[in-house]
C-alpha cells in the first residue's frame, strides 16, 4: 500500500508527487508555523515547479477544511461516547486536538492539494 508510485507514498513521506524522490518541503517537520508550510521551488530531481501558479495553494484551503472537519467529529467521537466525557470538556479536547495538529494540518493539505493535480511518472 505505502509504495512508490501511489500518492499515499507522496502525501505521507512528503515527496515530489511527479518522482517521488525529491522532497517537498524546504524543512523537515517541526512545530515551528513560520517554517512548517515552506515548499521548495521546485524539486532537486526532476525540477517540478511546486507553485504551479499564482495563488495555486489557495485551494488546499478547501482540503485544510475537510481534515479539520474530520479531525472535530474524530475527537468528538472519542471523547463524547468512548470516554464518556462532558460536553463542555469534550469540546475543550477538541479545540486542545486542533491546536496540536495544525502543524500537520498545514503540511497535509498542501500536499494532498498538489497530489490531486500532479500524477507519478518513473
Amino acid at each position: 500500500m505505502l509504495k512508490k508510485g501511489t500518492k499515499i507514498y507522496s502525501v505521507l513521506t512528503g515527496k515530489c508527487p511527479r518522482c517521488h524522490e525529491g522532497g517537498f518541503f524546504k524543512y523537515s517537520f517541526t512545530m515551528n508555523l513560520f517554517r512548517v508550510n515552506k515548499i521548495k521551488k521546485t524539486c532537486s530531481y526532476c525540477d517540478l515547479k511546486y507553485m504551479i501558479e499564482p495563488a495555486f495553494y489557495f485551494g488546499a484551503l478547501y482540503v485544510s477544511y475537510g481534515v479539520t472537519v474530520a479531525l472535530c467529529i474524530v475527537t468528538f467521537i472519542i471523547s463524547k461516547l468512548i470516554l464518556n466525557l462532558a460536553l463542555l470538556t469534550s469540546f475543550v479536547t477538541i479545540f486542545v486536538v486542533l491546536i496540536l495538529f495544525i502543524p500537520i494540518n498545514l503540511r497535509l493539505s498542501r500536499i494532498l492539494w498538489i497530489n490531486l493535480f500532479v500524477s507519478y511518472k518513473p
